[in-house]
C-alpha cells in the first residue's frame, strides 16, 4: 500500500499537489495528515520516515521506495500507471504542459509569499507588490494560452485533467481566497477546478480540520 504524508489541508499547497497526483493515478493509498508547526512538529520532522525529505511534505512511500517533492511524485506515478494519465499525448501540448508545470514548481515566489494558501477564508484583495501582480498576470496569460492552443476536448488547461492542473490547483485557491481579479478565461477555468470532486473533497476536509496556524491567517487591514 502506498502511504502519502501530507500537511494541514487548509494551508499546505504542496500537499494538495501530491494528493491530487495520487488521486489521478487511481492507485489505492493511505493518507496520513501531519499537522505542521504544532508542538511536536520540530521533533516529528526528524523521524526516520521523514528524514529522506528533510522533514518536508508531501512525502510518498511506495513500499520501500520513497519519493518527495510534488513534481517528483507526479513523475513517479506517471511511470507507474502511464504517462498519458498526466501529460497530453500531442508533442506540442506536452512540451507546453511540462514547461508550465516546471515554471509553477520553481517560480512565482512573490505570489506565494504575499498570498499564502488558506482555504477557510475569502478576503478583499490585499495591497500586492509589483512582483506579485506580475506573477498573477503571468499565470493568467499562461492559462489563456493553454486553453486557446490546447484546450479542445475538455474544460481543463489542456482539455483533460492532468499534471499541469495539479500543479496550478493551489493557485486557483489562492486567487479565490484573496479575491484576485482575472480574465474571463481564467475565471471559467478556476470554477471548473473548484467544482472538481477531488477539490471539493479536499476543501471540505480543510474546513473540518481543528488546527489553526496563526502565521498563515489573514491579518486585519
Amino acid at each position: 500500500m502506498i502511504r502519502l504524508f501530507i500537511g494541514n489541508k487548509a494551508y499546505s499547497s504542496w500537499s494538495l499537489r501530491g494528493w491530487l497526483a495520487l488521486k489521478q493515478s487511481g492507485l489505492p493509498f493511505e493518507e496520513l495528515v501531519v499537522p505542521l508547526y504544532d508542538d511536536d512538529w520540530s521533533q516529528r520532522r526528524h523521524d526516520d520516515e521523514f528524514a529522506p525529505a528533510g522533514g518536508k511534505v508531501p512525502l510518498l512511500w511506495d513500499g520501500d521506495i520513497v519519493v518527495w517533492d510534488s513534481l517528483a511524485i507526479v513523475e513517479w506515478l506517471a511511470d507507474r500507471v502511464g504517462r498519458d494519465r498526466y501529460w497530453p499525448q500531442d508533442d506540442a501540448a506536452r512540451a507546453m504542459a511540462r514547461s508550465m508545470a516546471a515554471e509553477m514548481h520553481s517560480g512565482f515566489a512573490p505570489l506565494r509569499q504575499e498570498c499564502t494558501m488558506n482555504l477557510r477564508h475569502v478576503v478583499p484583495t490585499p495591497v500586492l507588490s509589483p512582483s506579485a501582480k506580475a506573477n498573477i498576470a503571468r499565470i493568467d496569460a499562461l492559462w489563456q494560452l493553454a486553453r486557446e492552443r490546447h484546450g479542445d476536448g475538455g474544460p481543463y488547461l489542456f482539455g483533460a485533467f492532468g499534471a499541469v492542473d495539479i500543479m496550478f490547483a493551489p493557485v486557483v485557491t489562492r486567487f479565490l481566497t484573496y479575491s484576485v481579479a482575472v480574465s474571463d478565461t481564467a475565471a471559467r477555468y478556476m470554477q471548473v477546478m473548484l467544482d472538481h470532486p477531488w477539490m471539493q473533497q479536499w476543501i471540505a476536509a480543510a474546513h473540518a480540520e481543528p488546527w489553526v496556524i496563526e502565521q498563515f491567517e489573514p491579518r486585519p487591514a
